[in-house]
């Protein structure tokens, strides 16, 4: 390794891929730290206090065994520790692959003998940056890894004077029925405050205050999206980042020489019990973050950031249609499918114009006692007495394609497939497999477990031509199998490498089944993250069976999953009024239709604003939808607010806006993006014949609809 003849303060990288500008200088011990990212056409400010100018926070949050901090930022801080310091830049190297761009900042540290490789990718001229850091063993012997963040990165604040009273962080909540909701706080309010960081001294570079949100477990986006953002109250400079991990994960922010911080990664020793030890010659690479740095507001870079994360789905055909999907279950048949009640349900279904038939949970089971009796994966004789591929095969007839619910990274207690697995295909504890609400984790890191599940996936879909299948998950463990901890692999390494090799295991299916749809659902959107999204081919959004809270988790989907992927439900009820069902089908209009609901109980005119609705999708809606950018007239929507709105920016110029009054005023003025406030033309596209007032006024339009909670979908032309 070696010296190399740098000096402190020397800029060492100015890398300008399309879209963006990264550059990257050296603190005082000759560490790489991000100077600044900034979308291409913008500079860093000139007129900047030596206080605010460098940052200089190390690039390379890495923590081994025995090194600690040094500065007052504590143990419990993703930043500051020793080894991050000493890590010296060596060289770096630029690539390109088609439309990837790519840059390698390689560090080291002589006295423990350690390389640490910093990824950046960028996709065209997406300005969003993708980070991950691979750790080298180059030392003769064994180096005990306890933290290897994806990115570190201080300034956030751009040189603002009082910088913790002009900025502010939002988190988003993410629980089961109440997923993707929103919140702005002060840094204040968080325990960050700039108040005094002059006086520090005695080389001081921080306090120990910090704010985090983190995950640990399989449901890597229950309570919390894998998300953050840090945005300025004049909405001219905002931060945003998401984690791609489908397993535990950290974000912190803080403050690090007069200005801001944000740090973030997968699994920790500190959080999640996950440290991992290399040999001579051995890896270990991080999981990715995507950071989006626009000098503009918040839903800027939320559309931004859409761009971005369709530059990571797996190719498939399913993109070029966007199918309408019935699904059995959401207030329909509720996992008590039987071959009367699909027979009933193929007809409507049919004619309202679904492309695709799934059979939700219920259908290996001959009975509604099956919770803890799965893993077979066998049709039930007893529900479908004339024979499962004649039904399926019936499915086909009426031109529908037949799915599957399936739950594949359990086994029941009570099934066969549990004593017939060996214990190593279990996650264990202490010599035990481990009981999670009557199921048990298989673990994907075994070969005889992803043997077992692409014996199912075959058999399903070669004997009974099964396109598409929802994959559900519903327990949550936190951490990984004790099974390998005598060799030396922490439960934390092993909960990483089995979620590393589930997805492995799905995009191997994917490549062998040409055409499969595979559905990311785990009890709703408990794993809505882009390491499952970027192979699953959609998202379910949720379980909630309420239409008028449902709206505002359609609303505020888009935040966390592009338009064509977020599955959103549609359940019209018989006992519902008109204007309800209206809102339950205006609720998956603006992203993947999630069709459900007794159809065939539904009277003439009911079941015809159904087949309105699923027109306007097929006609007008789907084919935008690939290239739409979402905004938000209102702002992101809140869990109880009276009028939500959630708006699609199309390529044609064309404006999709979806309005619904849940209480409160019957009449609400929206506000439209400034680029399209020259729009001239509104148009009433579902229900077309109900009643609603619409005004265009100068940057907006108003909208006056009944005193009853109603919604309603405009299309805004030029």
């Amino acid at each position: 390794m070696g010296s190399n003849s740098y000096n402190p303060g020397d800029i060492v990288i100015q890398w300008l891929p399309p879209g963006l500008s990264l550059q990257i200088s050296l603190d005082d011990q000759l560490a790489p730290c991000v100077d600044h990212v900034l979308p291409a056409g913008h500079k860093p400010p000139t007129n900047v206090s030596p206080h605010f100018a460098s940052p200089k926070l190390p690039l390379n949050g890495v923590r081994v065994a025995g090194q600690g901090h040094t500065t007052n930022k504590t143990a419990k801080s993703m930043v500051g520790g020793i080894l991050s310091s000493r890590l010296r830049y060596q060289h770096h190297e630029e690539r390109k692959d088609g439309a990837t761009f790519g840059l390698d900042v390689v560090s080291c540290d002589d006295m423990l003998g350690i390389e640490v490789t910093h990824t950046f990718e960028v996709f065209a001229d997406v300005p969003v940056l993708r980070s991950w850091t691979t750790l080298r063993n180059q030392s003769s012997g064994f180096m005990t890894i306890m933290q290897a963040s994806s990115l570190s990165i201080g300034g956030l604040t751009n040189g603002t004077r009082s910088w913790s009273e002009s900025y502010s962080v939002w988190t988003a909540n993410n629980t089961w029925f109440r997923e993707a909701q929103w919140q702005e706080r002060s840094l204040p309010d968080v325990g960050i405050d700039d108040i005094g960081l002059f006086e520090l001294n005695d080389g001081h570079r921080a306090t120990m205050a910090r704010f985090s949100v983190s995950n640990q477990g399989s449901l890597s986006t229950e309570t919390h999206l894998p998300m953050g953002a840090v945005t300025r109250k004049d909405g001219q400079d905002t931060w945003l980042w998401q984690i791609e991990h489908n397993g535990s994960w950290r974000w912190e922010i803080g403050d690090w020489q007069d200005g801001l911080y944000v740090a973030a990664g997968g699994p920790t020793k500190t959080d999640h019990a996950w440290e991992v030890v290399l040999c001579p010659g051995e890896t270990f690479t991080s999981v990715p973050i995507a950071l989006c740095h626009v000098v503009d507001s918040l839903e800027e870079a939320f559309a931004t950031l859409t761009e971005y994360r369709r530059c990571l789905l797996r190719p498939h055909v399913d993109y070029e249609r966007l199918p309408i999907i019935f699904n059995d279950y959401m207030n329909c048949l509720m996992g008590d499918p039987t071959e009367e009640k699909i027979h009933a349900l193929l007809e409507p279904v049919r004619g309202c114009g679904a492309e695709y038939f799934v059979i939700d949970a219920g259908w290996y089971a001959d009975d509604s006692n099956w919770w803890n009796d799965v893993g077979a994966w066998e049709p039930s004789q007893k529900r479908f007495p004339s024979g499962f591929k004649a039904l399926l095969d019936g499915i086909r007839a009426k031109g529908l394609i037949p799915g599957l619910w399936l739950e594949p990274e359990v086994v029941g207690t009570r099934s066969v497939v549990s004593k017939q697995l060996p214990s190593s295909a279990f996650f264990q504890q202490c010599g035990q497999r481990v009981e999670e609400r009557g199921r048990y984790q298989l673990d994907f890191s075994q070969f005889v477990v992803r043997k077992h599940l692409d014996s199912v996936i075959d058999r399903l879909v070669y004997d009974f031509r099964v396109g598409y299948f929802k994959f559900d998950y519903n327990i949550d463990l936190m951490t990984g199998t004790d099974a390998d901890v005598t060799r030396g692999v922490s439960t934390g390494a092993a909960h990483l490498a089995h979620h590393r090799a589930y997805l492995q295991w799905v995009k191997d299916l994917l490549s062998r089944h040409d055409g499969l749809v595979i559905e990311n659902c785990s009890s709703g959107a408990q794993r809505m993250d882009y390491a499952m999204l970027s192979v699953h081919t959609l998202q379910s959004t949720s379980d909630q069976q309420d239409p008028l809270l449902y709206a505002a988790i359609a609303a505020a989907c888009p935040t966390a999953v592009v338009p064509e992927q977020g599955a959103s439900w549609a359940y019209p009820q018989r006992r519902w009024s008109d204007e309800t069902n209206v809102v339950t089908m205006i609720n998956s209009l603006l992203g993947r239709v999630h069709l459900s609901g007794r159809l065939d109980n539904l009277e003439p005119a009911q079941y015809e604003l159904v087949r309105q609705a699923m027109q306007v999708y097929r006609d007008v809606i789907r084919e935008k939808l690939r290239t739409a950018r979402p905004f938000w007239p209102l702002g992101l929507p809140r869990w109880h607010d009276e009028w939500v709105a959630l708006g699609l920016a199309a390529t044609d110029g064309t404006l999709l806006l979806a309005v619904w009054r849940r209480s409160g005023s019957n009449k609400c003025y929206l506000p439209l993006p400034k680029r399209h406030r020259n729009l001239l033309t509104v148009t009433l596209l579902y229900p077309a014949k109900f009643e609603a007032q619409i005004e265009l006024e100068e940057g907006g339009l108003s909208i006056e609809l009944p005193p009853v909670p109603c919604a309603r979908l405009l299309q805004i032309s030029p």
